[in-house]
């Protein structure tokens, strides 16, 4: 199957991509935030740098899109049918590089959550919310 789009087209398109402060992760920030939790965003000083880190509760959190971190059994992640080898490839390439940097985060002692996309839509997100609240409440560090 050959691309609908011309290269430029594709370029355009794939230059619109951000990398950070992304839709997921600023609706993510703006919760917490209402909620009272204080944090800072992007520390480049740890592995991956955490899209979230909650230094008084230990806690990063990287917030994934489900194409381009390849989440599992969600109905937002299909390999394109064009370059379908070079997208298995980059996709692979970034789960193994999440692996990593989670693996890097625990062993310097922190806790790790990875909210999806698909968690931040309006039929989920008050679970998720729930679920997130709960887990930094069980980190926090009392010392």
């Amino acid at each position: 199957m050959t691309d609908k789009h011309t290269p430029e087209q594709r370029r355009f398109n794939m230059q619109q991509i951000k990398g950070k402060n992304t839709k997921p992760e600023m609706l993510l920030r703006k919760i917490l935030f209402s909620k009272g939790y204080r944090y800072r965003i992007n520390s480049k000083n740890l592995p991956g740098k955490p899209d979230i880190v909650l230094k008084k509760y230990n806690t990063v959190i990287f917030v994934n899109g489900c194409f381009w971190h390849g989440h599992k059994n969600c109905k937002y992640f299909v390999i394109p049918k064009t370059r379908t080898a070079f997208w298995t490839a980059k996709i692979n390439s970034n789960i193994k590089r999440d692996q990593n940097n989670v693996e890097s985060l625990l062993n310097l002692g922190w806790n790790v959550i990875t909210v999806w996309e698909c968690e931040l839509k309006k039929d989920k997100i008050e679970e998720t919310i729930d679920k997130l609240i709960t887990e930094l409440k069980n980190n926090i560090d009392i010392s």
